[in-house]
């Protein structure tokens, strides 16, 4: 296999000016949410502020270390608020709904309150033609499809570099990008940074294929072979 079909970032000038480190992430349905209200005053937050728990699996009771619950955006796009009751964040960014929370609680209920958001079950998947495909938890929320072929193990030698596919959930659709990591025009992809629930998946190449149905072929004619033998042996005794 030559090198230019599996080496990475192959000459092409990379467009600076269409090269963005901003990413940002919108809130979808099923998002678990920990939202956390801060100011000075302890006392006007703590109504805003769900508690810390934590229950152990076998017997639902109250064990281990604490961490707050969190919101569940469900499927209209709306969380239970206290206080405001139901609120819809589906389709923001994590910036719009800072600046919707703070809108509502400041100045009547809280003063320069500081609102801090995160995703608990940001996750992605790699599937396909890698060396460790599966589901990875995200921590900090920032991940690239870089970092993604990373956490997989690499592609593997007969993985298709060229049209590695991105499926991700925008609204209530799903949609398909292609891209080729041997070009260093995926750093201006709109899914060189992905989001949570993104499944990337790398195709095999046309020899895996090939030799995959050619063994499953050799295999199936092993097989009726041994059973045209058996047959022909028991009908001559």
């Amino acid at each position: 296999m030559s090198n230019k079909k599996i080496a990475y970032f192959q000459n092409d000038a990379i467009d600076q000016e269409k090269v963005s480190n901003v990413y940002k992430t919108v809130f979808k349905p099923d998002d678990l949410l920990q939202i956390t209200i801060a100011s000075d005053d302890l006392e006007a937050v703590k109504p805003f502020n769900l508690p810390a728990v934590s229950f152990a699996a076998s017997t639902n009771a109250v064990a281990g270390r604490a961490q707050q619950l969190s919101y569940l955006i469900d499927s209209k796009g709306e969380i239970d608020f206290p206080v405001f009751g139901k609120l819809k964040i589906g389709g923001l960014t994590r910036e719009e709904t800072i600046r919707l929370l703070k809108s509502k609680l400041a100045p009547d209920y809280v003063k320069d309150p500081t609102v801090n958001i995160r995703i608990s079950n940001f996750k992605i998947t790699v599937q396909g033609d890698v060396s460790k495909p599966g589901t990875f938890n995200i921590p900090n929320e920032r991940v690239t499809i870089l970092d993604a072929i990373g956490l997989a193990g690499d592609l593997n030698i007969s993985g298709r570099r060229d049209n590695i596919m991105v499926i991700r959930e925008e609204g209530d659709k799903k949609k398909q990008y292609r891209l080729d990591i041997r070009s260093n025009k995926i750093f201006t992809s709109p899914v060189f940074y992905l989001q949570q629930n993104d499944v990337v998946y790398v195709e095999h190449n046309y020899a895996r294929i090939q030799s995959a149905s050619s063994n499953s072929n050799t295999g199936l004619f092993i097989s009726i072979t041994g059973t045209l033998i058996a047959i022909v042996t028991l009908l001559t005794r």
